[in-house]
């Protein structure tokens, strides 16, 4: 069981959902439904719903529905980890290849300001800074946070990114509902 901090010491950390496989939508309430029932998880905020096409992968996948959770944590680094790899399992992920279609991705995209580089996890997340699909909603939700290495806000970071993928939004916040 991983450990917990203090009660009265609960940090900020940013997920983001992605699924391309079954009923979609389905997929993602039922991953936020998960993370609202973990114990040490508090869900502050979630943004809409954007539709995107794959980022690598095979060609011919479908199209993903992202969001960005905002929750309050006093699991770990690697308990929330391992907590999102649950939800996905639970969700019916396989890992048969890199960047391949799936029901559900959750990713630890920020957790406070912390920098972690282990064989299991790296914060803030490698690629955050490079994919319009994570930084719409992340703005959406916590525009004004930093990026621990990069010293930016997202806000910051999205505006000089090129507008080569497109990113629809499809549903506001009440996609949950």
């Amino acid at each position: 069981m991983p450990s917990t901090p203090p009660l009265d010491s609960a940090l900020a950390a940013f997920l983001g959902l992605g699924s391309n496989m079954g009923d979609r939508l389905t997929h993602m309430r039922e991953a936020v439904r998960r993370l609202a029932a973990v114990p040490h998880v508090e869900i502050e905020r979630v943004s809409s719903l954007y539709e995107t096409a794959a980022v690598g992968g095979p060609a011919d996948q479908g199209w993903f529905l992202n969001a960005v959770v905002a929750v309050r944590t006093r699991l770990s680094p690697s308990g929330l980890l391992q907590t999102c790899g649950r939800i996905e399992r639970d969700l019916g992920r396989v890992r048969s290849e890199r960047f391949g279609p799936r029901t559900m991705d959750v990713d630890v995209l920020l957790y406070a300001d912390q920098i972690i580089r282990t064989a299991e996890l790296t914060v803030p997340h490698p690629r955050l800074h490079e994919r319009r699909f994570v930084l719409v909603p992340l703005v959406e939700v916590a525009p004004d946070v930093q990026h621990p290495t990069l010293g930016q806000s997202v806000s910051a970071l999205l505006a000089a990114l090129p507008v080569e993928d497109e990113v629809r939004r499809v549903a506001g916040p009440d996609w949950l509902r």
